[in-house]
């Protein structure tokens, strides 16, 4: 929900928002379904692309985010960088860039281009 809610238009193709959290393909259609139940997000064929979706934060899902998100973020500040100096959150925030970085460019497994098998003679069963 933030990240769409970060996105101007509060929408996303589906495997750019799973790119852009690293998260598997199959595991963000999951999590869209439940959110699209809860009437948090809509999820459309995409305009651009006939096999793509798209996936929109509704009027629902920009409430529930305006309403936990300062929640959030002060918790964060009171648990994780209340103890940090400017230095040290610096020096976090680099290294936690890093990581998102390798993270992106290494997809999980799941988010891979399926393989097809190749078929041998000895693979038929009678």
């Amino acid at each position: 929900l933030a990240t769409l809610g970060d996105s101007p238009t509060g929408s996303r193709r589906m495997t750019d928002l799973a790119d852009g959290v690293v998260y598997s393909r199959s595991g963000l259609t999951y999590q869209a379904q439940t959110l699209e139940k809860r009437r948090l997000v809509t999820r459309t064929p995409s305009s651009d692309d006939e096999r793509g979706i798209t996936v929109t934060l509704t009027d629902e899902g920009r409430a529930l985010l305006a309403q936990v998100f300062p929640g959030h973020i002060a918790v964060l500040d009171d648990l994780l960088f209340a103890a940090l100096s400017r230095t040290d959150i610096e020096t976090l925030a680099d290294i936690l860039t890093r990581t998102r970085d390798h993270m992106r460019q290494t997809p999980p497994r799941s988010a891979e281009p399926r393989r097809r098998k190749k078929t041998t003679e000895t693979d038929h069963t009678p």
